[in-house]
């Protein structure tokens, strides 16, 4: 094959290294831009993983990259005059320059010729002169914007300012130095890749970045400024720029790559050209180099050119994507520092540490257990006041053992004068299984058995505050005195035989209302074949064209809505409940009043998010006058509407300190489920970064839920901050005894189940144990 690259980083020389190891005949040439030794990096980090492709790939390139290499362990994270260390991380990192040197001598060793200081441009003309052409020419790619429509490519440039400079000090380890100034937070990023040299990397907002003047500061202004905002980490050390090419400020706003497809013919995009990541989580240079490594790898698997390069980004995109995400993750903590400065510094460490999803609890109790424990003793130590020794057996009693501190989710929490024994959660699911809003003996087992199972509180399903307030005619119902004792009966099995607190979430269903049961359904929302009620609504806009419209309400319906609320949080204290919850979320009424996608009203209620807040408000209000004092409410709300013409994070969070300010106790952050045209993006703990956000913003105790399904999962989105409980629906469908199993697999003794049941959790500990021995 005759094959062009045009760009001479990683990408385009482990290729064509790739290429010719497979095949010698391979005629290549890689044009590159710039003379042999330039280059406008520093160091480069690379992950075990990215080493055992290029040794599986290359051998010799791999022994000349590892002695090149600088290795360190430790994290150091220094905040509000603390420093942080974190141990067992393995980085190893080496200069750009000199790993560009390596691979161009091993390029020219095998042939590869490498014509410098060669711009290539754009033009339809070379692909007729090639086999193929491989667009390795960075995030600024000449071809891939020359072809912009076919590529499908989405670009969004992130708010962030950040500056590439290096240092003349090796730093022991991976540093994160963290500066509060008049004009806001300002930190580097700063790792060692040879003997006295550092990559040190500046980042800021906007608009710290202009008020610290660096917006009027060329390079050598912007080394000495940034020498004296890190004076204490330097040690004496200088900062430089290797950007002297560019005119002015080398700031610089990182730009997120996305494309829908990497190839057009004989041309195929790679590395930064077809995809970014951010560089806080080192990234770049282990996308290049693999893509590179893959590529070579299906042009020798005996198919056609077009059919390879399909096969390449079908099979890339797959792991590409995850690190994108992953990178977002990263990305989008960095960019709300101030979300987080507040944490303790510990926990603030920690956050940093899980920041991307790809770092979780176990994986850190592997790198560093000692640290681990510490953020665990921490984390129990904060809620030493919330605990009831009636929760819980002693541990005697219950002969269990238990190894290293609490897990945070086995921590208490106290809401007013109720005492949770753990942070576990059972979602409310909605059941479709009551007889004219009365639950029954299928209630008292479901509800009965996930109680026994060890979480510390549990959800009823929505309960709807009227007949006319149902989803289906099976949903439950909290507005008949034969409700009332049916409720009392699972509520007092719950509190006599178990140590969870029992909520009642109260809703109505709104213009979702009038449906059948999912079991009975075509097609999802459907109406009731006959027998169908009124449904009311904000504004008279149906759920889909497949479903009634409603009637917009009145101010006589509020009042009625409002009473009938009201009535039922008098009803949920005489049947025992512990808590009571608002639903304001998942498209129903309240939530209808909420999202300018269904409230189109145009009188005091409507228009902007104050307004639209002001009937739910009021229904709140009047039910927490109505509910003890000394008893917690909490509200759920759908946190965005996965839609453009939704809700806002503006709005999100004025929507959860409002309710706090009323008197909300926690804020249940779910999201979504309010439009049949809504657009989620799902994934591991989806809809977490919501509740962190109001959480971390509006300073209010939050409830994540949103495929959380591993211990694992609570733990770190616990022990981060980002939520005070979590919620799990589907898991504990499928295991009622889900808190239990988790307790022993983490070697937790503190949570026993019922007596007789004992035995088993006692069995599974010591097979547990065995099966740890060596």
């Amino acid at each position: 094959m005759r094959i062009a690259c045009a760009g001479g980083g990683p990408a385009g020389l482990v290729f064509a290294i790739s290429m010719k190891l497979r095949d010698p005949r391979h005629d290549i040439v890689v044009f590159e831009r710039n003379d042999p030794g330039d280059t406008f990096g520093w160091g480069v980090v690379f992950s075990d993983q990215t080493m055992e492709n290029l040794r599986a790939n290359d051998p010799k390139s791999a022994d000349a990259i590892e002695a090149g290499f600088a290795h360190w362990d430790d994290i150091d994270v220094h905040i509000h005059g603390q420093t942080i260390t974190s141990s067992g991380h393995g980085f190893v990192g080496i200069g750009r320059k000199r790993l560009l040197n390596i691979l161009q001598d091993r390029a020219r060793e095998l042939g590869i010729r490498l014509e410098f200081r060669t711009e290539v441009e754009a033009d339809p003309e070379l692909l007729t002169q090639y086999d193929l052409v491989v667009a390795c020419d960075g995030a600024s790619s000449k071809w891939r914007t020359f072809y912009a429509d076919h590529f499908g490519v989405d670009i969004d440039l992130r708010p962030n300012k950040y500056i590439w400079l290096g240092a003349n000090k090796a730093f022991d380890a991976f540093t994160f130095a963290f500066e509060r100034t008049e004009h806001g937070w300002v930190w580097a990023h700063a790792y060692k890749f040879d003997d006295g040299a550092s990559t040190f990397i500046v980042e800021c907002s906007e608009a710290t970045w202009r008020g610290l003047g660096f917006d009027t500061m060329d390079q050598d202004e912007t080394c000495r400024a940034s020498e004296k905002l890190f004076a204490k980490y330097l040690d004496g050390a200088t900062l430089s720029t290797n950007a002297k090419h560019l005119r002015g400020s080398a700031w610089l706003n990182f730009p997120r790559i996305v494309c829908d497809t990497w190839h057009r013919g004989n041309l195929i995009l790679m590395g930064d050209a077809a995809h970014t990541a951010h560089f806080s989580i080192g990234s770049g240079t282990k996308l290049a180099i693999e893509d590179a490594i893959k590529l070579a790898q299906v042009l020798h698997g005996g198919k056609l050119i077009e059919a390879a390069l399909a096969e390449y980004h079908a099979e890339r995109q797959v792991e590409v994507l995850k690190l994108q995400n992953a990178a977002r993750n990263s990305t989008e903590w960095f960019e709300h520092i101030d979300r987080y400065a507040t944490l303790e510094p510990l926990q603030f460490t920690y956050s940093l540490l899980t920041r991307s999803q790809r770092m979780s609890h176990e994986n850190l109790r592997v790198r560093d257990r000692a640290f681990l424990e510490r953020v665990e003793t921490w984390f129990a130590a904060e809620d030493r006041g919330s605990s009831d020794p009636h929760l819980s057996p002693r541990l005697e009693d219950a002969g269990l053992k238990t190894r290293g501190p609490v897990p945070p989710m086995f921590a208490p929490l106290k809401l007013r004068d109720m005492h949770i024994a753990n942070r576990v959660v059972v979602s409310p699911m909605c059941m479709y299984s009551a007889e004219d809003g009365t639950v029954g003996d299928f209630h008292l087992v479901h509800y009965g058995a996930r109680a026994m199972g060890g979480a510390g509180l549990i959800f009823s399903e929505m309960t709807d505050v009227s007949a006319d307030a149902r989803i289906t005619p099976g949903c439950a119902g909290m507005y008949k005195p034969e409700h009332v004792a049916a409720w009392k009966r699972i509520v007092d099995y719950v509190h006599t035989r178990t140590g969870a607190k029992f909520a009642l979430q109260l809703a109505h269903a709104g213009r979702k209302g009038s449906t059948r049961a999912p079991w009975d359904e075509d097609h999802p929302d459907q109406p009731l074949a006959s027998g169908n009620w009124e449904i009311i609504a904000p504004s008279p806009l149906a759920w889909s064209e497949r479903n009634a419209t409603p009637r917009a309400m009145t101010r006589a319906d509020m009042d009625r809505v409002k009473a009938d609320f009201v009535r039922a949080t008098l009803m949920a204290e005489d049947a025992g409940f512990d808590m009571i919850e608002l639903h304001c979320g998942h498209g129903y009424l309240l939530s209808s009043f909420l999202t300018p996608i269904s409230n189109q009203r145009d009188d005091e209620y409507g228009g902007s998010v104050e307004n639209r807040l002001r009937f739910p408000l009021e229904v709140f209000e009047a039910m927490r006058a109505a509910w003890p004092q000394h008893k917690p409410m909490s509200v759920r709300i759908s946190a965005t509407d996965w839609h453009d013409d939704g809700l806002s994070a503006e709005d999100s969070i004025a929507i959860a300190q409002a309710f706090a300010n009323a008197g909300a106790d926690l804020i249940d952050v779910s999201a979504g489920q309010t439009t049949p045209d809504a657009r989620p993006v799902y994934g591991r703990m989806f809809q977490t970064p919501f509740c962190d956000r109001i959480r971390n913003e509006a300073r209010v105790k939050t409830m994540a839920v949103g495929n959380i399904f591993e211990p694992d999962h609570v733990n770190s989105i616990l022990a981060a901050g980002r939520a005070d409980l979590c919620a799990l629906a589907r898991p504990h469908l499928m295991d009622p005894n889900w808190s239990l199993r988790a307790a022993t697999e983490l070697g937790y003794g503190g949570l026993a189940g019922p007596k007789q049941y004992r035995p088993g959790q006692q069995q599974m500990q010591r097979n547990l144990a065995r099966k740890g021995e060596p």
